[in-house]
């Protein structure tokens, strides 16, 4: 199951709410919510905008027109008309065949980030959902009843249909779900949590599951935890600067305003912060004309991957905001039948985000060699002052290395791939959900050699007496890390994964970053 970061940056008050609009959520809103359990509620305009959707559909339903979703069968089925009795059936036919995926659960925080998300949607007014059925949702995620919903079987067009129609099935009173973290019947969740089971109503079902909810929930998500590896990244680097007796004038202003990438300024800009006013950081000397290029050229290589997730919070944060299902109900009750539900939009850019946060396992992992080699950082082998009786650090380069071979193999773009299906009618898919799957699976994988990285550096700094006369940031966070893990002394007392997943749950919690940004703002982007 997704293991994924807790909020670096903000303290959430759960008495609050958040109120939906279907146009203004942001992805801190949907932090807010997936992690932090905040409450919503729907906007009386939005409301509004649900019920004149909804009467269209009870018109066409009454005078028996013929529309895709509402009396017809689905995809290649979309030419075979379904009497008006049977509407009702057809709908939870829908969602029973239609929940067939396959795999271990999605986490707590991407279900309800999936549930608020098409709660979202499906208020803009476009759907011809009814309004019952959509609070129905919403009262689901706001007493914490969290369907089980398997993390493998979507295309990413048309929408999530299997995830989505697994996060259906406990309002039926069918399916799994999750209730004060046990896991139930769909049924037997909904009664202990005082909530009433539904029947889905014309062209409900296909509204509930014709989407790209999960793909965004999930890629909404990895982008939130990516944004926070950046800044890790770079106080990691700082870090390993200080270590190295790093050259300064690389990351001066001036360098960077003649080619002014904004991830590359906004980087140079957060490492001149991190290393203000320490004692270690050098000027070039005919001894010591260059750092390597995991050190000089850290603003080019993490300014490149926060150019990448800024682009990708920018597609996440439309696509939480728009609709996606089809077909869609116009304002003036004209049936549009498109391609809304289609994840292409969304899967490059998803793609972009996995190669992202791999190129910050690279260059992590290479600083963690470049550390742990007595040969390059002219300390101890592997980072322990008796090498031979002591391995220290050796394996722990040898597990980053691992980690960002995988990241290699997972970064390969989902996105080029497409298997036609439902008869050939779907010709074209995106594999979108793929790409989100992979992409935080990439982050996950990059923060745990980000985290082996400052563990390294803290060591090499010990072992160089370097506690005192840090800069600024690289202070702030050497004292935070200390605080939770300890210099390593002796192989015999310790367990190297225990130290590494201490040094891992650090990063995690959102206490590390939060004190190094109140000494200095990090930022994404230069402005």
């Amino acid at each position: 199951m997704n293991t994924l970061m807790k909020d670096q940056t903000q303290n959430f008050d759960k008495s609050a709410v958040i109120v939906l609009d279907g146009a203004s959520l942001t992805l801190e809103d949907v932090i807010a919510v997936a992690r932090h359990h905040v409450r919503c509620e729907i906007a009386e305009s939005a409301k509004e905008a649900v019920i004149e959707s909804r009467k269209i559909v009870d018109k066409i339903v009454e005078e028996r027109r013929v529309v895709y979703g509402v009396n017809t069968g689905f995809g290649s089925l979309c030419n075979v008309s379904i009497s008006k009795d049977d509407t009702v059936q057809l709908q939870e036919n829908l969602i029973r065949t239609h929940s067939s995926g396959y795999g271990d659960p999605f986490s707590e925080d991407i279900v309800r980030a999936i549930m608020l998300i098409r709660v979202n949607s499906l208020i803009k007014g476009y759907s011809g959902i009814r309004l019952s059925t959509v609070e129905s949702l919403l009262a689901m995620l706001n007493a914490g009843v969290h369907p089980h919903i398997p993390e493998k079987g979507s295309l990413g067009a048309s929408g999530d249909l299997a995830p989505l129609a697994h996060m259906v099935l406990p309002l039926l009173g069918l399916g799994k779900a999750y209730y004060n973290g046990v896991l139930y019947s769909g049924k037997e969740a909904m009664e202990k949590a005082g909530l009433e089971i539904i029947q889905l109503s014309a062209k409900e079902g296909l509204a509930f599951i014709n989407g790209t909810t999960v793909l965004n929930a999930v890629g909404a998500l990895a982008t939130y935890d990516a944004i926070q590896l950046l800044k890790l990244s770079d106080i990691a680097g700082a870090l390993s600067l200080e270590v190295h007796d790093g050259i300064s004038s690389p990351f001066e202003e001036d360098l960077h305003t003649i080619r002014p990438q904004s991830g590359q300024l906004a980087t140079a800009r957060n490492i001149r912060r991190l290393i203000a006013d320490s004692q270690y950081i050098t000027q070039a000397t005919p001894d010591h004309v260059q750092d390597p290029y995991t050190l000089r050229c850290m603003p080019q290589i993490h300014g490149a991957s926060k150019d990448s997730i800024a682009y990708v919070k920018e597609k996440v944060e439309i696509e939480i905001n728009s609709v996606t299902d089809n077909p869609i109900i116009t304002r003036n009750g004209e049936v549009i039948s498109g391609g809304n539900f289609h994840g292409e939009p969304l899967a490059q850019p998803f793609d972009f985000l996995g190669i992202a946060a791999a190129e910050i396992g690279n260059v992590s992992e290479r600083r963690v060699e470049r550390l742990v080699n007595r040969q390059l950082s002219k300390l101890p082998s592997f980072l322990v002052k008796h090498p031979g009786l002591n391995s220290g650090f050796m394996i722990t380069q040898y597990a980053c290395a691992s980690l960002v071979s995988e990241n290699k193999i997972l970064a390969h773009p989902a996105s080029v791939d497409s298997i036609p299906s439902c008869e050939n009618q779907e010709d074209f898919v995106s594999m979108g959900t793929t790409a989100a799957r992979t992409a935080l699976e990439i982050v996950k994988n990059s923060r745990r050699v980000v985290a082996t990285e400052i563990m390294a550096a803290c060591q090499a700094l010990d072992i160089k007496g370097y506690q005192s006369g840090l800069g600024k940031g690289t202070k702030a966070a050497y004292d935070a890390f200390r605080r939770e893990v300890s210099f390593i002394e002796h192989d015999k007392d310790i367990e190297m994964y225990d130290e590494l997943n201490k040094a891992t749950a650090v990063l995690e919690n959102g206490d590390f970053l939060k004190e190094v940004e109140n000494k200095v703002a990090l930022d994404l982007q230069f402005n």
